[in-house]
């Protein structure tokens, strides 16, 4: 029986860094605090080792700030991953780093809801909160 080769920093750092479609935003009309959720149950990447699909669902919640997510573009963000081999742990952290640097929320959660592989299933939660700033009761 041949052995697999085993897993390499090239396929960790794969798709980390790739360029995807930036995601527009538009003006929240809201002082308030209120959330978002964006969910798209049909998610597709590949694996960088393997170059087999991989399939979730992606759960984003976000509280805006002084901007919300233009959905259009967001679908067109997702399916740049498409064809991109990403292990499942970059593309949530990815996603959320891109939401922070777009929206500049006051708080986001990322959720990858990813169908099992060889019967094990994978949740990947990553969460940020925007520094509050100095004598301010909320981050806006």
């Amino acid at each position: 029986m041949k052995k697999n080769k085993a897993y390499t920093d090239d396929h960790a750092h794969s798709g980390v860094d790739a360029e995807l479609p930036e995601i527009e935003c538009w003006p929240s009309q809201y002082s308030e605090e209120y959330e978002i959720e964006i969910i798209n149950p049909e998610f597709t990447s590949v694996c960088p080792k393997t170059g087999l699909p991989d399939h979730g669902v992606i759960t984003l919640r976000y509280t805006p700030g002084e901007n919300c997510l233009e959905l259009k573009s967001l679908k067109m963000y997702w399916l740049a991953y498409r064809n991109l081999g990403i292990f499942q742990e970059n593309i949530v952290n990815k996603f959320l780093r891109d939401v922070v640097k777009y929206a500049d929320p006051i708080r986001a959660t990322v959720i990858g809801d990813f169908t099992p592989r060889g019967g094990i299933a994978t949740i990947i939660r990553a969460s940020y909160e925007r520094p509050q700033k100095k004598g301010s009761k909320r981050g806006r």
